[in-house]
């Protein structure tokens, strides 16, 4: 990741990119479904871009996931 973001954060990205690819999901078929280009979900998972709640709500829906599942990543890193 380029930014300087939580351990928690990263988690998070990195959960992404792993419920991605589980879903046997390219970054350009990601893009697709959200009406964007393939850049936007690069700088997300390359920590280039920091994502909000509701595009967290988009992508867990996109890749059949709970957002119940990102809850605790990292919790025990929450001051870091």
């Amino acid at each position: 990741m380029s930014h300087t973001y939580s351990q928690r954060y990263k988690n998070l990205v990195s959960e992404l990119v792993e419920a991605r690819k589980n879903a046997g999901l390219t970054q350009e078929e990601v893009a697709t479904l959200l009406g964007k280009h393939q850049s936007f979900v690069s700088k997300i998972e390359s920590g280039e871009r920091k994502i909000d709640f509701i595009e967290l709500e988009d992508l867990c829906q996109i890749y059949k996931v709970s957002i119940d599942e990102f809850k605790t990543l990292g919790k025990n890193d929450a001051g870091k």
